[in-house]
């Protein structure tokens, strides 16, 4: 399979504008550009990455000015878990999460992973204007946000995937990051161990401040992605991952016979 890195998204470079579509070929990997709607931040521009099962989506969704100011907001309004629900069971073991985090989404929502259920908190408007941006960028509607506050490059998120069965099928993941620059990166399934089924390079790529990032499917069957430790950052970063979540009752009545 081919190998993508991408690189140096974080200098936040001003896109190209135009009317054609333009390819740009990349480590042996597919890039595109094309012009997007007219949003406050300015000319939006997406690039479309690919690779054997991987479907990805990113763009600067801010101007570095706006996300200056929503970092900020969010560091002063955000409220995160405490006790049990800062903590997750990996193999049977219970551990202190390595990050804070917290949801948010429509009334009555739960979300199960690693061992814990999470209720959600009522939407606030600084998440609310975040998820109608994303909306506007992307077309989808969300009724759910996970948060993770990284403090720095010693926080991190481990190898997974976004496949819990209280996620709508086939639904996509957005991913809005604020604060410091992270290394994301994506391994596929068949190449994670020591003798793989498959010779698969991993997948790279950095999160700047104001991106967002769209995991479309079948990406979170065939590939984990991980926010690896990186001791050299040295300030804050939070990351907001919008998804929808199938209401309780009807997963009750999808689960009955």
């Amino acid at each position: 399979m081919d190998k993508f890195v991408l690189r140096n998204t974080c200098k936040r470079k001003r896109l190209h504008d135009g009317d054609d579509t333009e390819s740009v070929n990349l480590e042996d990997a597919t890039l595109k550009r094309s012009k997007n709607d007219q949003l406050s931040a300015g000319q939006l521009t997406w690039k479309e990455i690919r690779a054997e099962g991987l479907s990805c989506n990113y763009m600067l969704l801010y101007s570095k000015t706006d996300a200056d100011e929503i970092f900020l907001q969010l560091e002063r309004e955000i409220e995160y878990f405490s006790g049990d629900l800062s903590r997750i069971k990996v193999y049977g073991k219970w551990h202190n999460v390595p990050r804070k985090q917290v949801t948010y989404g429509d009334d009555g929502l739960t979300y199960k992973f690693s061992g814990i259920t999470l209720s959600t908190k009522p939407w606030i408007p600084l998440l609310d204007s975040i998820r109608e941006r994303v909306k506007h960028a992307t077309g989808h509607i969300f009724n759910f946000v996970l948060i993770n506050r990284y403090k720095d490059g010693n926080d991190h998120i481990g190898e997974h995937r976004d496949d819990e069965r209280d996620l709508v099928p086939r639904s996509p993941i957005a991913s809005v990051s604020f604060g410091a620059c992270r290394e994301f990166l994506f391994r596929h399934r068949d190449a994670r161990c020591k003798n793989p089924k498959l010779q698969i390079e991993p997948q790279k790529l950095e999160l700047a401040h104001g991106s967002l990032l769209m995991m479309n499917f079948p990406t979170n069957v065939y590939w984990y992605h991980s926010l690896p430790v990186r001791k050299k950052v040295l300030s804050p970063r939070i990351n907001l991952t919008f998804r929808n979540i199938i209401p309780a009752a009807e997963r009750i009545n999808k689960d009955q016979p």
